[in-house]
């Protein structure tokens, strides 16, 4: 049985030690500010991005892995060794990363190279990644290691919290009307993913709400909830991220969470201050 390879890519928010540690590979989005290229958590942390998109008038923008990177790495892994590779994509609903992976598999080896569509962001994309590399420290097969990607990914949630209304502004997803009136009235919005796609779920008003918000959805749609591995992010506020785990811990009883910071890819469009619950749903 050929060995196997597993790659991920710098959207699922998880720093690289822990990526290496798991023995994941990892292909690095990246960034534009004010005309500089940065690749995501390579040369520019999620730290020195918040402050930098903290002033005024700078819009970040983000690019996809280029199908010549793909190449390059599954060229050499083929050229290398005998192993099988698997590659977890961030979701093709919002990069055309996955696209591009899928047109190096084709023209190298098909048979040998698996690209899959995670349909997924940041931690609850990061989840598929831990599972993934779970299965294959476990000694499971290349079809049994898919088997349980494609299970995290049909079951996987995403519940999170917009921190503010600038960057949804900045990037012309609502008037400037609607983001000043949001952002007066501490209107939090309360978004989910639905086909790999963000999708708005609804309006509260303020923090506190919008987190006891998330956990009612978490027991509406979960399951086996105490026994998961629950997911949690944060843009730019770790202890916002730590209330939410203890509140998770106090009403579920959960005792495993993976915490990470949203990297520069993702915040270029939630920007500071958002957060998310990552959780699946029943078989």
């Amino acid at each position: 049985m050929a060995a196997l390879r597993l790659y991920a890519d710098s959207a699922c928010d998880l720093d690289r030690d822990i990526l290496e540690k798991m023995g994941v590979g990892i292909f690095c989005l990246s960034t534009t500010i004010e005309d500089k290229t940065y690749y995501d958590r390579l040369d520019l942390s999620p730290t020195d991005f918040y402050k930098m998109i903290a002033r005024p008038r700078v819009l970040p923008t983000t690019s996809q892995v280029s199908h010549a990177e793909f190449e390059q790495e599954f060229r050499r892994v083929m050229q290398e060794s005998d192993d099988d590779i698997i590659y977890i994509a961030f979701s093709s609903g919002l990069s055309g990363t996955y696209q591009s992976a899928c047109v190096a598999r084709d023209q190298i080896d098909p048979l040998r190279i698996t690209v899959i569509d995670s349909l997924s962001a940041s931690v609850g994309y990061a989840l598929t990644v831990v599972r993934a590399a779970r299965a294959i420290a476990q000694g499971m097969s290349k079809t049994e290691v898919i088997a349980e990607i494609e299970d995290n990914i049909r079951r996987i949630q995403h519940i999170f919290v917009v921190g503010n209304f600038e960057m949804l502004k900045r990037g012309g997803r609502v008037s400037a009307t609607a983001a000043a009136l949001g952002n007066l009235l501490n209107i939090k919005m309360i978004c989910h993913f639905v086909d790999g796609k963000i999708i708005p779920l609804e309006k509260v008003h303020g923090d506190k709400k919008a987190k006891k918000r998330l956990l009612e959805l978490m027991r509406e749609r979960g399951h086996d909830i105490p026994h998961q591995l629950i997911g949690i992010n944060h843009s730019d506020d770790y202890q916002s991220a730590l209330e939410l785990q203890r509140m998770v811990e106090l009403e579920f009883g959960c005792k495993e969470f993976l915490i990470s910071e949203v990297g520069t890819v993702i915040g270029s469009h939630v920007g500071a201050g958002s957060h998310s619950l990552f959780f699946l749903t029943p078989p």
